[in-house]
């Protein structure tokens, strides 16, 4: 972590940077004996954490906190205990009195890093490759369909009927609607009706109660029709 240390006291600022340099995770960017010569430096800079002194003359701790619009982590380290509900008020890290032993130094820099840690954790996307098809298993061998080879799909009862764009006679299979919907990019397809689910593209016109691919008409079900006019209605005059 980047920090920054911020003390009038010459002396304790000295032996905040030599317990600094004791944490191996810690980089001392710059050390200030005034608040005010901090603030290009933190506000510039990639600054994740800052041991900042309370009473300081000119401008308090506090105060500077406040002043700040890009604000870092803090760790306060001040002479006086009464500041220290003021102090997590503003979320500050942890309030430490002087003299701080090192010990209890550590502690509060392992509570900055694991904050830092759990602030900069990389999300963990696993980016499959989209899936473009599926193997469906009818007329007693596994057949692969490929999403955009849909046209429409039919139920019947217990079994199904995949309409495919140059085959005229589809595919039959025993399978539920909705094992089927489940395998199907919401992106591409849309279900019409509980007996009919249609490829997005395919679409040629819709009008009143019914879905029109070329001169095939498929009706719109009660229940899909909010869904079905979703796709029109970002052009006002449909």
């Amino acid at each position: 972590m980047r920090c920054v240390a911020i003390d009038d006291e010459e002396l304790a600022l000295e032996l905040l940077e030599d317990n600094i340099s004791k944490i191996p995770y810690l980089q001392l960017v710059g050390s200030f004996n005034n608040p005010l010569a901090a603030i290009s430096t933190i506000q510039e800079q990639k600054i994740d954490l800052v041991f900042l002194d309370i009473q300081m003359p000119g401008l308090t701790g506090l105060q500077f906190i406040k002043s700040l619009d890009i604000r870092p982590m803090f760790i306060m380290i001040t002479a006086y205990e009464k500041y220290a509900l003021d102090g997590f008020n503003l979320d500050v890290v942890d309030y430490l009195l002087k003299p701080v032993a090192l010990e209890r130094f550590i502690k509060a820099c392992n509570k900055a890093w694991e904050f830092y840690k759990l602030k900069n954790k990389p999300t963990e996307i696993i980016k499959e490759a989209e899936q473009t098809y599926f193997f469906i298993n009818a007329d007693y061998s596994h057949i692969k369909v490929d999403f955009t080879d849909i046209v429409w799909i039919e139920g019947l009862k217990d079994y199904l009927k995949i309409h495919l764009g140059g085959n005229a006679k589809p595919i039959v299979a025993r399978l539920s609607m909705k094992s089927i919907e489940e395998q199907l990019p919401p992106s591409m397809f849309i279900r019409i009706q509980k007996s009919y689910i249609v490829s997005k593209r395919q679409i040629t016109s819709i009008k009143k109660n019914s879905v029109f691919i070329g001169s095939v008409e498929l009706p719109i079900g009660d229940n899909y029709k909010d869904s079905v006019l979703a796709l029109v209605q970002t052009n006002p005059n449909n």
